[in-house]
């Protein structure tokens, strides 16, 4: 069996190679499946994120994006990742961030690392789905990313810097409706912030005239 055209042929349909669709598709078990793609992996053909699941080298399309859903299902980008993707901060996280209401994971691979948090089911909710150029992944809105994130950071001791955020893509109505639902730490902290950007504070200048 060429696996070299195997791979050229499922790079043509997505960038994401599953060890069991491959076994199903080709009638072969997944132990061969994997140990085929294992020897590609030393050559930088393939890599591996998972058990079952295998970037594809051979399609110049991937995007981080391409595995959070598949990785898990129940799951959508938030917290700085989804902050960033939507202009509310600038500081670019250096792995991509999500959030689900199953159990803490993060996968590493060489080049992608994934990292999904705990939220609580009840407060999942607030995403809307988007799409790369192979796969669909979930992501939060603009207003609820910045609500888990004060809310996540709150709960383990974490900095909130709201100072550094730009407001003026949010919606305000919005914000102050979602945050309702959120513990009422974090909905008094958006009556602040929200007070704050309507009415500054004043800060008395000192006159240094003698």
């Amino acid at each position: 069996m060429n696996w070299t055209t195997i791979l050229t042929k499922e790079a043509r349909q997505n960038c994401i190679v599953r060890t069991d669709n491959i076994a199903r598709k080709y009638q072969l078990s997944e132990r061969v499946v994997r140990n085929a793609l294992r020897r590609y992996e030393a050559q930088g053909l393939v890599e591996r994120v998972s058990t079952k699941i295998y970037i594809n080298h051979l399609n110049q399309h991937f995007s981080p994006r391409d595995l959070v859903n598949v990785l898990r299902p129940r799951s959508y980008i938030s917290l700085e990742s989804a902050l960033v993707e939507r202009g509310i901060i600038s500081q670019n996280p250096s792995v991509l961030i999500c959030v689900t209401p199953g159990y803490p994971q993060a996968f590493r691979s060489k080049s992608v690392t994934i990292v999904y948090r705990k939220i609580s089911p009840a407060l999942y909710w607030g995403y809307e789905e988007k799409a790369t150029r192979y796969n669909k992944y979930l992501i939060a809105e603009p207003e609820k990313a910045l609500l888990d994130w004060i809310y996540l950071n709150r709960q383990e001791g974490l900095p909130t810097p709201l100072d550094e955020l730009h407001l003026q893509f949010l919606n305000p109505a919005k914000l102050r409706t979602y945050a309702l639902r959120f513990p009422r730490t974090v909905s008094e902290t958006i009556k602040d912030l929200l007070v704050e950007t309507a009415y500054p504070s004043q800060i008395p200048t000192t006159d240094s005239r003698g």
